[in-house]
């Protein structure tokens, strides 16, 4: 009778473990994300994870996969990295694979994988993950013929492991000013959670320079930002314990909000990747005024109605004009899925 109860115990402790609570307060804003019925989700290209989107000068939306296929015509061999171009609206959309001299091969740790995609100026910007082969580090790459050939920086970020940009409207407009900006949990791994996420800023004349690039630090006593270019003085912009790893963020021009979505790990103790959420799991949404906050929560499950995914996007191609109609892109069974949300904002909110 003691074991059993011993037992009892530690399987409450496990159960205890994987359930999380939102670490933020909720929003003033949003009174809640509702979305549209399951048998409504668009899946396409069976076969590949990830699938960060940007919205590019010629007004398609731009992605990349990891270990798959991509569109149907498929690729012959399975890629760690693969290009397509998606056009059309959320519902009726086409996804075209483009062939690329930055095709990686490799699975999982072994291969580069894109994490995060920006278009500025007519460029495609990509933050490539697992960039020392083991599982780490970042490095930046960029695209003037729209991901068919692409220049490798012969510099990396060896402190973080997913970086992602964040996206505003087509080819960068309605930015908040003439900065870039971009955030990482921060960790070198791709698959081992953080405590919190870092943000970073660059002109956007300097993308390409490492030594361009500063650091969030601290907001100051006139509650602006701080910000140094001195790697150890970076401070967190979001904390949640052991809860930080792969996100996407997105400006909501209507609703003049930020918009992140991060999912949440696998506990402690899963076997392989902790970031591996493509067929069950669960993810926070979180809006804040600023990139850098304050955050509240908008939106938070522990157990999604679908296989969220390790990534997803609101592109900000296919949201409405006032804001409260989105389409999250995300890559739930391993595929590029879309899904309608929408938005209820309490009184006063907006």
């Amino acid at each position: 009778m003691m074991l059993l109860s011993w037992i009892g115990f530690n399987d409450l402790l496990r159960a205890a473990e994987v359930v999380r609570v939102a670490p933020y307060p909720a929003s003033a804003v949003f009174q809640s994300i509702e979305w549209a019925p399951t048998n409504t989700i668009v899946i396409k290209a069976k076969d590949g994870d990830n699938w960060p989107v940007t919205w590019a000068a010629d007004d398609a939306l731009y992605t990349t996969w990891g270990d798959g296929t991509g569109f149907v015509p498929k690729v012959k061999e399975k890629l760690s990295c693969g290009f397509a171009r998606v056009t059309g609206g959320p519902e009726n959309f086409q996804g075209l694979n483009i062939r690329s001299d930055a095709e990686q091969l490799g699975q999982g740790r072994a291969g580069l994988k894109g994490w995060g995609m920006l278009s500025v100026e007519g460029v495609l910007y990509l933050w490539f993950g697992h960039a020392d082969k083991k599982g780490g580090e970042a490095r930046l790459a960029w695209s003037k013929d729209n991901a068919k050939t692409w220049t490798f920086a012969d510099w990396k970020f060896p402190e973080f492991g997913l970086i992602g940009f964040v996206n505003y409207g087509k080819d960068y407009q309605r930015a908040r000013d003439e900065f870039v900006y971009a955030y990482s949990h921060d960790g070198p791994k791709a698959d081992t959670p953080a405590d919190r996420f870092i943000l970073m800023r660059v002109p956007k004349g300097k993308l390409t320079e490492k030594s361009a690039w500063e650091f969030y630090e601290k907001l100051g006593t006139d509650g602006k930002p701080l910000w140094t270019r001195d790697m150890a003085k970076r401070g967190g912009i979001f904390q949640h314990r052991d809860g930080c790893l792969r996100s996407a963020m997105t400006y909501n021009a209507g609703l003049k909000r930020y918009l992140w979505w991060q999912q949440i790990p696998q506990p402690v103790g899963a076997t392989n990747d902790r970031g591996d959420t493509r067929f069950t799991g669960g993810f926070g949404i979180y809006e804040a005024p600023e990139p850098w906050g304050p955050w509240t929560t908008a939106y938070f499950t522990n157990a999604w109605d679908f296989g969220p995914g390790e990534h997803a996007d609101f592109p900000s191609k296919w949201m409405s004009g006032d804001g409260k109609t989105m389409y999250l892109v995300f890559s739930g069974a391993d595929a590029f899925c879309v899904r309608k949300a929408t938005v209820k904002v309490k009184e006063g909110g907006k």
